[in-house]
């Protein structure tokens, strides 16, 4: 990740269970943040569902397919991928990924 980022503190990753997602309000931007195993790992994306036009990716299930790393949105089914955003059934559509990391404990994105 490049050192010119500025992350934004958002929350103890002890806040996030493992397998689960949370919305977290970063410069008035909804992010999904995603913590898929009980490790200090964690990913961001857009919060907002592009096909449903709603914030609701923070609800979605986590999946794995082809040794990446997805979410299932909750009401239409699309799959973006953690690391890219891109949508899985159309490449025509994604949502934007955001760097994240855990420092000490805390989950910090850059928006």
């Amino acid at each position: 990740m490049s050192s010119n980022l500025t992350f934004t503190s958002v929350c103890s990753i002890d806040d996030i269970t493992a397998g689960t997602g949370v919305c977290a309000l970063v410069n008035d931007r909804q992010v999904a943040v995603f913590r898929p195993t009980g490790e200090a790992e964690v990913f961001a994306i857009d919060n907002m569902d592009p096909f449903a036009k709603a914030n609701v990716l923070s609800r979605g299930l986590i999946c794995e397919h082809n040794g990446e790393l997805w979410v299932a949105s909750p009401l239409k089914k699309q799959r973006f991928n953690l690391s890219s955003g891109l949508c899985m059934e159309d490449e025509r559509f994604s949502v934007k990924a955001y760097p994240a990391r855990v420092v000490e404990g805390v989950v910090n994105i850059a928006v």
